[in-house]
């Protein structure tokens, strides 16, 4: 009996050397994806000005941005897997420094696209840090419940830096007289220093000894592939539903996995392993990912407009601009909440019990939505029931799907997580954009979206989020846990 005491303080010891030692970095890096996340929001309408481009040009950046990532997330995890993570945690750094430069010095659409998609690659540091930080876990024995605490660390430093962003950019360039220029060098800042954190911070992670090799043409296939659906998808909410063409790349998007993997399932190295996707520990997080980013990405923007619509539409909540950032700040706070929680939860029962928990706190949040959305503390209770939610899965999913990865796979498991929620984001940003432009010529005031609309944004959000609930209850009980579990069969 007398040993306990202590084994107790040593297991602390290697946790809190994990966290101190490593996340404590990490945390920096997140804070910086925030602040870059965060920043531009209110620096829009100036930045179109100084562009000398319309409103709705702008979503040509976030469609660029969301092209980029989608291939490069998946390539660069794989690249991590192979040669080290920290040292592809660099290299995308370096990209994201060099986007985030550019933009400076970008006086012309074109240029401030092609800079906006290249500082897309902050988009592979979280499947990156997860790697990390799992390699580090699996050295004491506890990869699994290491990685869930500090992927809620993580995601803490991520929405804590997304707030800094959204309330400093507007300041920043009030303080600048309202300098562009000036104002968009922060950011480029922060991701240059951030750099050297990782360069002198980080320690790499550790490659596995065999011999490996990069599948240039499955990620070929699959670069196309993606390239096809989320290039459609931005036509799609550009050209509308009713327009056929625009169906056509999202169709052959679709069509050409088939090949893909007839092809991978042949390769002894694979771009993707398809024999570990399918296995029920790994295939419910990825589709659940696909699910949340739903409401995660595609739902932000339809919220934000309808807090903004004036009341005498007799719905819409009315505010002005510094009363909605309050209520963004709310949702911020309580994801920040749900990240927190995870891990107690995970504790207190199973891993595989708080996701699905969490799925259903994002199914709830909306669905309550539909009853309740005339109020201010109507929508802002919703908002947070799911935010606690999203909260939680944004963390929780890539380490569910590193914990469920064999040695080697972490890096590229968490990021297909990435992968699977930027489809699912573009698709309903897509699929949103065109149901809420639908019934505007219906409302009183001019631009607005009718409540239909709206409804049917929440109730899409909230039953794809209850779709994952289902799916969710496929994985076995144990998953994710640091109790011994068989390990996935490897077929090849």
């Amino acid at each position: 009996m007398a040993e306990l005491p202590g084994s107790n303080i040593r297991r602390g010891n290697r946790t809190l050397g994990v966290t101190a030692s490593l996340i404590g970095f990490l945390v920096l890096v997140e804070i910086c994806s925030g602040i870059i996340q965060g920043y531009y929001i209110p620096l829009v309408p100036d930045i179109v000005k100084h562009l000398g481009i319309h409103d709705a040009d702008f979503n040509w950046f976030e469609a660029s941005q969301l092209l980029l990532t989608a291939i490069v997330v998946p390539i660069m995890a794989k690249l991590g897997d192979m040669f080290g993570h920290k040292r592809i945690l660099l290299i995308a750094t370096v990209f994201t420094a060099l986007g985030s430069w550019m933009l400076v010095f970008s006086d012309t659409f074109w240029l401030f696209l092609v800079a906006w998609a290249i500082q897309g690659f902050f988009s592979v540091w979280l499947p990156l840090e997860i790697a990390l930080i799992f390699d580090r876990g699996r050295r004491s024995g506890r990869a699994a419940g290491d990685t869930r605490r500090a992927a809620g660390l993580l995601v803490v430093a991520l929405e804590l830096g997304a707030i800094m962003g959204a309330l400093g950019g507007g300041r920043i360039f009030e303080a600048l007289g309202g300098n562009v220029a000036q104002t968009l060098a922060v950011p480029a800042i922060a991701v240059t220093l951030v750099f050297f954190v990782i360069l002198f911070g980080v320690r790499e992670s550790q490659p596995l000894p065999e011999k490996r090799t990069l599948d240039l043409t499955g990620f070929v296939l699959l670069s196309i592939n993606i390239a096809f659906i989320t290039g459609g998808l931005s036509l799609l909410r550009l050209n509308g539903i009713e327009t056929w063409w625009v169906w056509v790349p999202i169709a052959l998007g679709i069509i050409g996995f088939w090949p893909f993997a007839r092809y991978e399932l042949r390769q002894k190295d694979p771009a993707i392993d398809l024999r570990l996707m399918r296995e029920p520990r790994m295939w419910p997080v990825q589709l659940t990912a696909g699910l949340v980013g739903i409401s995660v990405l595609g739902a932000q923007v339809p919220l934000s407009t309808y807090a903004g619509t004036p009341r005498e539409n007799g719905y819409g909540l009315g505010l002005a601009a510094g009363q909605l950032s309050l209520l963004i700040g709310a949702y911020l706070i309580s994801m920040i909440v749900g990240a927190i929680l995870f891990p107690i939860v995970s504790k207190r029962a199973t891993p595989r019990i708080a996701l699905i928990a969490s799925a259903v706190s994002v199914a709830l949040g909306y669905l309550l939505l539909i009853p309740f959305h005339l109020e201010v503390w109507e929508v802002l209770a919703c908002m947070m029931i799911a935010g606690i939610g999203s909260g939680a899965l944004v963390g929780a999913l890539p380490a569910a799907a590193a914990a469920a990865a064999p040695p080697g796979r972490t890096g590229i498991a968490s990021a297909m997580t990435s992968t699977s929620k930027t489809i699912g984001g573009s698709f309903s940003s897509a699929i949103f954009g065109i149901v809420l432009i639908g019934g505007a010529t219906s409302t009183v005031t001019a631009g607005a979206s009718s409540l239909a609309g709206y409804m049917t944004v929440w109730a899409v959000c909230g039953l794809s989020a209850a779709v994952a609930v289902f799916l969710l209850l496929f994985v076995p009980k144990l998953s994710f846990s640091d109790a011994p579990e068989p390990e996935p069969v490897d077929a090849r």
